[in-house]
């Protein structure tokens, strides 16, 4: 069993558990106003972040590729337009395929 597999194994056990480990706190934390307002803003903060990472960087190395700030930049103006999600989504992947089949990169 080589390393990686190993890493994949005790990942898995450890996301298991934590779910399990979410499933059995109290419901008077649950009903704590604070941490329904992280619950909220968390997954919001990490697809912000997400999102981020995957524009600016190639690697391990800052990337500000013309392509994909113009594809982010196209999402953020369907989202001001209130757009649905896949039109989102179809209007960023479009926007940098285009850019990048037109060589801009």
């Amino acid at each position: 069993m080589t390393g990686v597999w190993i890493a994949v194994l005790a990942t898995s056990a450890g996301c298991y558990l934590f779910k399990v480990a979410g499933l059995t706190v109290p419901q008077r934390v649950l009903a704590n106003p604070r941490a329904r307002r992280f619950a909220e803003l968390v997954p919001v903060a990490l697809l912000a972040a997400l999102a981020a990472v995957q524009t600016a960087t190639s690697g391990h190395a800052l990337e500000f590729d013309p392509a994909r700030l113009s594809g982010m930049g196209a999402a953020v103006a369907a989202l001001l337009l209130r757009a649905p999600f896949l039109v989102v989504i179809v209007a960023a992947a479009g926007t940098a395929a285009a850019l990048h089949a037109l060589g801009v990169s």
